[in-house]
């Protein structure tokens, strides 16, 4: 019998970067979602094309070997395709976490303790997915509680990092995909050794492409803040500065200084924090420059830059390096500059983030939203500098 992965959310991530590379290690793929259109389209279509996009050209793959349920309507099927899966990996986005959860806990207590453990793997743009996937299984409402004792030799979880730049699709396209060549998976590689907490039997899934680490925070924190951190950089000062796409912003020496500086307050935390070599996270930074700046990804800043409120979290691009790098004694006036950007990215048409931020950002004083918006503390020695930010933009805004 051959090797079999489930994934669920069968979008532009799901279709292109993780069925790609499950396909070309041999895995009948089957995707699960809950679009009537898209399961009806894949289960009519025989392949699709995978295309890769590049400075030095363009590679075509073609995808063959899956189907797709509908797991609206067709519950038991894909707990037994679960139940008899060896890998299960999703791309929902981490709000539908909770959701997909009931039915792979189902597929999990269905397998037989003999099996080699189900290989779980949350591909999000999320710091621990696997972890929350895991925690909504585990829940008692899920999973009984005396099944719980050796649920670890039915399941095994792996938290990974993704990076790669699928942008907005034609709409014509199809089944097909459209995303740059350059890729990044990493995934722990501690879950699938066996121990106290592990199954005898587990393994590591064959999958190719994955870097397997023991420590996955290095590469989740260079990831969020020199991809992340850069693109939306770029996307905020763009937009402010009405540029259409991210590679025609960073067509502007500005924008693309901005940007570079960002990157390189950054570079100064992962290097300190992760002892990553310096010429290293030089060489990455220069390699990520380029990738946003690549024409044949165009990008539309708005999509690009939608969702502000979360994107000025504590944990995230703007005001988690520079609040770690404040506290070590270091000025990040390029970080708070994007952050400025991404605090005038109000009340933009398809985003329903950037209204509620105008709102936030109207009805409540300066040391509230800095408060509610970034999570930052009065007692941290960013909070004042980010409150200064807040009623610049708040004072333009009565202007």
């Amino acid at each position: 019998m051959g090797k079999k992965a489930v994934h669920f959310g069968s979008g532009n991530i799901g279709r292109g970067f993780v069925a790609c590379f499950l396909h070309e290690s041999g895995y009948e793929v089957v995707f699960a979602d809950v679009v009537d259109k898209l399961v009806d389209t894949l289960n009519s279509t025989p392949s699709y094309n995978v295309i890769e996009r590049g400075v030095e050209g363009t590679v075509t793959k073609t995808i063959t070997n899956y189907r797709a349920i509908n797991s609206k309507y067709n519950e038991a099927e894909l707990i037994d395709e679960i139940a008899t899966a060896d890998v299960v990996t999703c791309s929902v986005g981490p709000n539908i976490l909770k959701f997909i959860a009931p039915v792979i806990a189902k597929g999990i207590d269905k397998r037989s303790n003999d099996a080699k453990p189900l290989a779980i793997i949350a591909c999000e743009n999320m710091i621990g997915a696997t972890d929350t996937l895991a925690s909504h299984i585990k829940d008692p409402k899920h999973t009984p509680e005396h099944r719980l004792e050796d649920h670890h030799e039915r399941a095994a979880y792996a938290n990974s990092a993704i990076d790669r730049i699928v942008p907005a699709q034609d709409p014509n396209a199809g089944l097909d995909v459209t995303l740059e060549k350059f890729y990044e998976w990493v995934v722990e590689e501690t879950p699938f050794q066996p121990g106290e907490n592990t199954a005898d039997n587990v393994e590591k899934p064959s999958i190719e492409g994955i870097k397997w680490v023991d420590n996955l925070q290095p590469f989740i924190e260079r990831k969020l803040f020199t991809v992340n951190t850069s693109h939306a950089t770029a996307a905020y000062f763009g937009y402010n500065r009405q540029k259409q796409t991210v590679d025609d912003a960073m067509r502007d020496k500005e924008i693309k200084n901005q940007v570079a500086a960002a990157v390189a307050e950054t570079a100064k935390l992962i290097v300190h924090k992760h002892g990553i070599a310096h010429e290293e996270q030089e060489a990455y930074k220069s390699k990520i420059i380029d990738r946003i700046s690549n024409p044949h990804l165009a990008d539309a800043v708005e999509r690009v830059g939608r969702a502000p409120l979360r994107k000025l979290g504590r944990k995230e691009r703007f005001i988690g390096p520079a609040a770690e790098l404040a506290e070590l004694g270091h000025d990040t006036p390029a970080l708070l500059a994007a952050a400025e950007m991404a605090f005038r990215f109000q009340n933009v048409e398809g985003d329903e983030e950037s209204k509620e931020l105008a709102r936030i950002m109207a009805e409540h004083s300066p040391e509230d939203v800095v408060i509610k918006v970034c999570g930052l503390q009065k007692s941290e020695k960013l909070y004042p500098k980010v409150v200064e930010i807040v009623q610049k933009v708040q004072a333009d805004s009565q202007d």
